[in-house]
């Protein structure tokens, strides 16, 4: 029988409790009215953990990255005794991941925010790297939202008294190109205001930091952009990624600069939301390994404590997520070790826990067996969702049907991948692929600028195993296929009054130090070696994602499918 990793039980109950709010800066009222969510009220009952990454070691202290899978641009509030986080989505559907922790070292996933991007003639289709770029998570009135820059379409709200459950639809709250990382402050007087950093991609303007007002339903503008920073010219060369907050009557802008790997962290200060501000470096690599400590957000939690998640980017593996303390020194938050002199702290490998009314260990979800009648929260589609993508099957197998294209797998949005969450992992797939015609295929995928696929394909009335290879796929490379096995049928039957044969087969990734080798089996017990080592490459603003593929060409026949029994990530 397959097991299920995952039993969600949710409670309802009311909960109501004081959240002092006043450190925050995105929501600024004193006190509050706790929303009843899922998540307040009851966690998993078997909370997932991670076999190849768990920060929480246990013993009081935790290690960097607190998640090693790719959150770029990751954001966080605080309400009472609960955290919630938020981060990049880009083109991939659902988009805006929402999780949630006790102690903003266990996290779990527990929704999505948008589940269909607009305009769909641009999103219907794979649109590499554009969408949701760097989003900002408040609360405030009892209302959760998140704000982000689309840099093509302007800048989109979203909101929600249930972070578990469903938000509204976006509201585009201003249109037009070159807006991105986009957060709002809820000023004590009802005021609101927005900062935003610029892509330089749309514009041909980049380096600003631009403070404005909007409605005090925060869903338009009533003023227009003031440059509050200039970064041009100096070491705060790349600022970008801003977030408001509110201190003692300052004032607080956070940003990072100094470009993406090698880049820095700043904060900023003034008695005006208009400034002038005052700047100071607050935390940079110095002798840690952890490289251009970027972009993120600061909570002040219940118990006093000041805590940055902000993330580091490694390559292929995307941007991962650390978890800094924060000491404030002369009114400056020093994030990371405090040094004897100034106010640029230095990132911490290990550290011990934060302060917590309680500590769960989970990680977001990897494995899965596929045995709910939805899709696991960590999938996500290469463009909106279509019903002829995949669907749920009450067999306990998750159905993805054959796209029709003539075109490279760069280009098929139905892709159904994940992050990768950790340097080195086993990741392993049972599926059975059916196909009614010649060139059917499906398998499972490492993908990004460059990628790799093990697939089976029907030819005549046999398969072909084949590893399908491209380089530089955003630039237009040619697949190269290698054919490494040629496979006899499972079994072979109509349906719908057309012959279709089958195939089972196993499927397996092997990942370390960035390298990728694939592994086939036909028992599920005994995995031989195939194909050519794979070095993985990043996508388009993402970290390279593994999943599943199933490609036919373009034609009136017909789609095949492939049925997956389950995906387990292991050491």
């Amino acid at each position: 029988m397959k097991r299920n990793l995952l039993l969600l039980a949710f409670a309802t109950a009311s909960m109501a409790a004081l959240a002092q709010q006043t450190n925050t800066g995105k929501s600024v009222t004193t006190k509050q009215t706790l929303p009843v969510t899922k998540t307040s009220v009851a966690l998993s009952q078997q909370p997932y953990v991670s076999q190849v990454w768990n920060p929480d070691l246990g013993n009081g202290m935790y290690k960097n990255p607190v998640i090693n899978a790719d959150y770029s641009d990751p954001d966080v509030v605080c309400v009472g005794d609960d955290f919630y986080m938020t981060a990049s989505s880009f083109n991939c559907i659902p988009g805006l991941p929402i999780l949630h922790s006790k102690d903003l070292v266990n996290w779990e996933i527990i929704g999505r925010a948008v589940t269909k991007l607009q305009p769909e003639s641009e999103f219907d289709k794979p649109s590499h790297g554009n969408g949701v770029w760097a989003p900002c998570i408040s609360y405030h009135n009892g209302e959760f939202y998140i704000y982000w820059g689309d840099p093509d379409y302007g800048v989109f709200m979203v909101k929600t008294k249930d972070p578990a459950g469903k938000w509204d639809d976006p509201v585009c709250v201003i249109p037009g190109k070159g807006m991105i990382d986009t957060s709002p402050l809820w000023d004590e007087d009802g005021r609101v205001y927005l900062v935003n950093g610029w892509a330089n991609s749309r514009n041909r303007f980049a380096s600003v930091i631009t403070v404005r007002e909007l409605n005090a339903d925060g869903t338009k503008a009533i003023s227009d952009p003031v440059i509050v920073f200039d970064g041009n010219g100096t070491e705060y060369r790349t600022c970008e990624g801003p977030k408001f907050y509110k201190r003692n009557g300052w004032y607080w802008v956070m940003f990072p600069a100094g470009g993406v790997p090698t880049g820095f962290q700043v904060a900023m200060r003034s008695k005006s939301p208009f400034g002038p501000y005052e700047a100071k470096k607050v935390l940079a690599q110095g002798k840690s390994k952890i490289n251009g400590p970027h972009q993120g957000g600061w909570v002040h939690t219940k118990y006093g404590e000041d805590w940055f998640l902000h993330f580091q980017d490694k390559e292929a593996y995307g941007r991962v997520v650390h978890l800094q303390p924060v000491t404030w020194k002369d009114n400056w938050p020093v994030m990371g070790k405090v040094p004897s002199k100034g106010y640029c702290g230095e990132p911490y490998e290990t550290y011990k826990m934060p302060k917590a009314s309680s500590h769960v260990n989970m990680n977001p979800a990897e494995s899965d067996e596929f045995s709910q009648p939805k899709l696991g929260l960590q999938w996500q589609w290469h463009a909106n969702y279509q019903q002829w993508f995949g669907m749920p099957t009450p067999w306990g197998k998750y159905r993805i049907y054959t796209n029709k294209s003539d075109e490279t797998i760069w280009h098929t949005p139905n892709l159904l991948l994940q992050k990768t969450p950790a340097d080195e992992f086993t990741a392993s797939a049972k599926l059975e692929l059916t196909a009614k015609d010649q060139n059917q295929m499906g398998g499972i995928i490492m993908m990004g600028l460059d990628y790799s696929a093990l697939v089976v394909k029907r030819v005549g009335d046999e398969f072909q195993l084949q590893q399908i290879t491209c380089h530089k796929a955003d630039k237009n490379g040619a697949e190269e296929v290698k054919v490494l096995q040629t496979l006899k049928p499972t079994s072979a039957d109509k349906i719908d009054y057309q012959p279709a044969i089958h195939e089972a087969v196993y499927m397996r990734m092997v990942v370390k130090a960035g390298k990728m080798q694939f592994y086939f089996s036909k028992d599920g017990k005994s995995y031989q070696k195939v194909g050519d080592e794979f070095t993985m490459r990043e996508g388009k603003w993402i970290g390279a994602k593994m999943g599943f593929v199933a490609k036919e060409p373009a034609g009136k026949t017909n789609r095949g499918w492939i049925d997956v029994d389950w995906f387990r990530v292991t050491k």
